[in-house]
């Protein structure tokens, strides 16, 4: 049964967890908008939600060892690679951030992380009256 409602919530869950990441990612470009050479990074939401889904952008790298007596570890790869956005404008201080774009691209993602916050809560509505027979 429990697998079930977690087969029902994951694909919200992984992507309500991607756009919390772009959100702290888009945050960090407009904290730097005035360092000198800073340069925009950002994700393929789609591409990135696509993958998690798949399976394919779960996991880490296991750590080589040498000696059984090692500990095995994890090498996180990170949730998702993230790239360098490429500016309209060059900048003379070599900082890529425009901050036009990134507050619309911040709004843009905080306006899907409520829809998809609304959705969860109504799906979880749904299941909790279906548990108990309503």
């Amino acid at each position: 049964m429990v697998s079930k409602i977690q087969e029902a919530l994951s694909f919200q869950q992984q992507a309500l967890s991607l756009r919390a990441n772009r959100q702290q990612v888009l945050a960090g470009n407009i904290a730097n908008a005035d360092t000198p050479n800073y340069k925009a990074r950002d994700f393929d939401f789609t591409t990135a939600l696509q993958n998690a889904v798949s399976g394919r952008g779960e996991g880490s790298l296991q750590l080589a060892t040498t000696s059984p007596r090692h500990s095995r570890g994890s090498a996180d790869a990170g949730p998702v690679p993230l790239m360098y956005r490429q500016p309209t404008q060059a900048s003379a201080d070599g900082n890529t951030v425009e901050m036009d774009i990134e507050r619309a691209q911040f709004a843009g993602n905080a306006f899907f992380y409520e829809a998809g916050v609304t959705f969860l809560s109504g799906r979880i509505r749904t299941l909790q009256a279906a548990i108990q027979g309503q």
